[in-house]
């Protein structure tokens, strides 16, 4: 259709101390600043939330010391699950599974029993399957300098089927 994708592979990154062209190193080394990033936030606002100034933690323990009333739930239809699937995006990109909401549709009607199956069981029992948990996360580059790691921001790529839920 003429469009060229954006070259998206990340050839180089520089830190304080190094430059890093290894692709394994340079994926740890974002893997390390995502994964810090609340860290240091908490740490420069000494446990405070700028916005009502409160411990978070305390904030949250203070407020649920009462145990939650039961949930009352009913089974998930056939229909809404279908209308879940038709109102999903039509997009090309996948998680880790591979599968792009776009091939999901298609499969709609030859899975959507099963799906509806999991959902129910799912809400019955309490536990959400580990497996649509899985995220692809990467770098998105926001502005400025490419080679800086502060100028990227995760994103997660979830899977189709967990969308869903």
């Amino acid at each position: 259709m003429g469009k060229t994708q954006p070259e998206t592979s990340i050839t180089k990154l520089e830190t304080l101390t190094k430059t890093i062209t290894n692709q394994k190193e340079i994926a740890n080394t974002f893997n390390r600043y995502f994964t810090s990033i609340v860290d240091n936030i908490r740490n420069n606002s000494n446990g405070k939330v700028k916005s009502n100034n409160r411990n978070p933690i305390k904030y949250l323990i203070n407020q649920y010391t009462n145990p939650f009333p039961n949930i009352k739930w009913d089974y998930v239809s056939l229909h809404k699950i279908d209308n879940i699937i038709k109102s999903l995006k039509s997009k090309n990109t996948t998680g880790y599974d591979e599968i792009p909401v776009n091939k999901l549709k298609i499969s709609a009607p030859y899975i959507i029993s099963p799906l509806t199956y999991i959902c129910n069981t799912t809400l019955n029992t309490g536990i959400f399957p580990n497996r649509l948990k899985y995220a692809v996360v990467k770098p998105l580059h926001k502005k400025g300098n490419k080679h800086e790691l502060s100028n990227y921001r995760p994103i997660s790529l979830l899977t189709a089927f967990s969308k869903i839920f």
